[in-house]
């Protein structure tokens, strides 16, 4: 976003004007992401808290139901926009920055989710995707991901629903945009395996195949890093503790910032190769001193059950 005043028009032709400063402004959050990752749960979930939720919302349009939400004394609002919008899709950089001038600050909820996440979604429920065409629902997929290429570089969260449950996702949702800023910050941990991918909603990142792999041990490989045998060999490898000592120290200056700045979610992903080991364990170890810490903390292993 800048600080340059606003051009006549949108990026859509449409006409822009200044936003004026309000005494009381409301909380804006524009929700977007691909089709099936999840927006009209989240519209649902976010209606359920007390928002007044606008979908499909025109992004040139949210500066004035920003004026509206304010004079009806709705202290939030949250708008759901996509690309069905078209090139009034394009606008929403410029509102957003217009927002900012006016006092505001506006908070982007990417939700996204693998291809072939999607692609069982929609066969699931045997609708095309709405950029889809002549094409293939992989072709729609890979059109609208595109175009939203620009609003997931403008968003403050991102969310991959690829795996995640609607009971998951609801509580991931209500973490990141609180009850206000008193809500309590939950750390979400999950190990994985770099062959299956990086989760692409961590905020953290820590690579720990440098340690001991249990794998080349016959007697470990069957096991998980929750067995503790395994868990003992990881964390009696070389460089194991200096590892935990400042990556936990590292994740605790960050944390205690986080909340002040409004975030209540953050994921933080331990990949090794496989996501069946070294990962695991040391998750599990992570975990337990972010407890001490008096930390809410969650855990996840995301590819300890897959094959090897």
């Amino acid at each position: 976003m800048n600080d340059e005043a606003p051009a006549d028009t949108y990026p859509s032709g449409l006409p822009r004007t200044p936003i004026p400063r309000m005494e009381k402004a409301p909380e804006v959050i524009v929700v977007t992401g691909m089709s099936g990752a999840g927006r009209s749960k989240a519209a649902d979930v976010l209606g359920d808290l007390g928002w007044y939720v606008v979908d499909n919302l025109p992004p040139s349009m949210l500066s004035e139901v920003v004026g509206v939400v304010a004079r009806e004394g709705h202290g939030r609002l949250a708008a759901v926009a996509d690309v069905r919008g078209g090139r009034l899709f394009s606008d929403l950089k410029a509102v957003l920055d217009d927002l900012v001038q006016a006092g505001m600050h506006p908070r982007v909820i990417f939700l996204d989710a693998t291809d072939e996440a999607l692609v069982r979604r929609f066969e699931l429920i045997r609708r095309p995707n709405l950029l889809q065409g002549d094409g293939t629902l992989l072709d729609g997929i890979r059109r609208e991901r595109a175009l939203l290429e620009e609003a997931r570089s403008l968003a403050d969260i991102v969310i991959d629903t690829s795996e995640t449950s609607v009971r998951e996702f609801a509580e991931r949702l209500i973490a990141e945009v609180g009850v206000g800023r008193e809500a309590e910050l939950v750390v979400n941990v999950v190990s994985f395996g770099f062959k299956n991918g990086v989760p692409v909603d961590a905020d953290f990142v820590a690579d720990v195949r440098f340690l001991d792999n249990p794998h080349w041990i016959p007697e470990l490989r069957p096991l998980t890093g929750l067995d503790e045998r395994v868990r003992n060999h990881v964390l009696a490898s070389e460089g194991a503790e200096e590892f935990l000592d400042a990556f936990v120290s590292l994740l605790r200056v960050a944390l205690s910032r986080f909340q002040a700045h409004d975030k209540h979610f953050v994921a933080v992903a331990i990949g090794c190769t496989g996501g069946r080991h070294r990962s695991v364990a040391i998750v599990e170890e992570v975990v337990k001193r972010l407890k001490d810490m008096g930390l809410v903390v969650r855990t996840s292993h995301r590819d300890m059950a897959r094959d090897t």
